[in-house]
């Protein structure tokens, strides 16, 4: 089974600049994964440069209400 990986830190920074375009392409790369039978794992980076896994998204409706949540304070 595949497995995309998201850096939420990653996330938060396109969120904080107003990266509409690159959090469309993790999107896209996450449903097109997750409709194929795959896990999308959400990972955070430590200063140490470790990472820990947050949440892991296996169906749409749980990708759905990440995004919407990603989404949600952004001009889109």
């Amino acid at each position: 089974m595949d497995e995309y990986q998201i850096k939420v830190n990653q996330v938060e920074e396109f969120q904080m600049t107003n990266s509409i375009v690159d959090l469309q392409q993790i999107f896209k790369r996450a449903h097109s994964t997750v409709i194929q039978g795959g896990t999308v794992v959400l990972l955070r980076d430590n200063a140490d440069g470790s990472s820990y896994t947050v949440d892991e998204i296996s169906n749409e409706d749980e990708l759905k209400r990440y995004k919407d949540s990603v989404f949600q304070y952004l001009d889109v």
